[in-house]
């Protein structure tokens, strides 16, 4: 795989229309909903997020508590996912205080897809396919589930009735017939922002190139499917061969976790 490389011009102004493409104003998604509450974009249904807050000249310790309160009340935990550039700059220090316990911090990855050529050779052996039926939904579940060595069922539930939905694609790679590789492209309309997930090889398949190839197959159809750029958060492992894929890293990004 050979892909021309070009940094994004400028980083801070892609970054600046993420933040007001799909953290401001995220797109929809069933069973989901969103409401502010005073500086603060709450996330509540499926999942409990916090994924954007504009707390400058705020009284910061006080919409932390109020968010505290509000899934305290609910009984469930809650992700706030802090970006390196959100304000203030103690933010995190201040979620710890509230009780919030950080995860890895992630790098917030971007491609501009206008740049440069992708070619993608396959590996030996190695097929991508994606999922539309229930038997590749049960082989993408093993597949991440053996990647990321935790129980990954709950894609069951999250996909098994959206299988034709077109704002999200899963991708599976097999070696033969054994789904070795599984990755998730979310694809929220009316947006520029196309995005990576769950991308994974299981360890006994690493080092191959299937990585990049499932990298390249979701890169093609964002392209295609009309999206200027391809976003990731991106662990330590994946974050090199993103950057040789002409991935350039805007910020950081952690998951602050609290439970009830």
């Amino acid at each position: 795989m050979n892909i021309a490389v070009s940094v994004p011009n400028p980083p801070s102004r892609i970054l600046r229309q993420y933040d007001a493409e799909m953290r401001a104003e995220p797109p929809p998604e069933p069973g989901v909903s969103r409401t502010w509450s005073g500086g603060v974009l709450r996330t509540t249904g499926l999942y409990h997020c916090i994924g954007y807050s504009l707390l400058a000249g705020a009284d910061v310790d006080r919409e932390i508590a109020t968010q505290v309160d509000f899934f305290r009340m609910m009984g469930v935990p809650v992700e706030w996912k802090l970006y390196g550039h959100d304000q203030p700059h103690d933010l995190g220090a201040r979620l710890a205080h509230a009780g919030f316990r950080p995860e890895a911090t992630e790098h917030f990855m971007v491609r501009d897809l206008q740049d440069g050529e992708i070619e993608d050779p396959a590996s030996d052996g190695i097929m991508l396919r994606q999922v539309r039926d229930l038997a590749g939904l049960q082989d993408f579940v093993a597949a991440a589930g053996m990647a990321f060595e935790r129980d990954e069922s709950w894609a069951f539930k999250a996909y098994g009735g959206r299988l034709a939905d077109p704002t999200y694609a899963l991708h599976v790679a097999y070696d033969g017939a054994l789904p070795v590789a599984a990755g998730r492209l979310e694809l929220p309309p009316g947006r520029s922002f196309a995005g990576l997930w769950g991308g994974g090889t299981v360890p006994s398949h690493r080092g191959r190139g299937i990585y990049r190839a499932l990298v390249a197959a979701r890169a093609w159809e964002a392209l295609w499917r009309g999206y200027r750029y391809l976003t990731v958060d991106a662990g330590a492992m994946s974050r090199p061969i993103l950057e040789r894929l002409g991935f350039v890293e805007l910020t950081t990004v952690t998951a602050w976790m609290r439970e009830p």
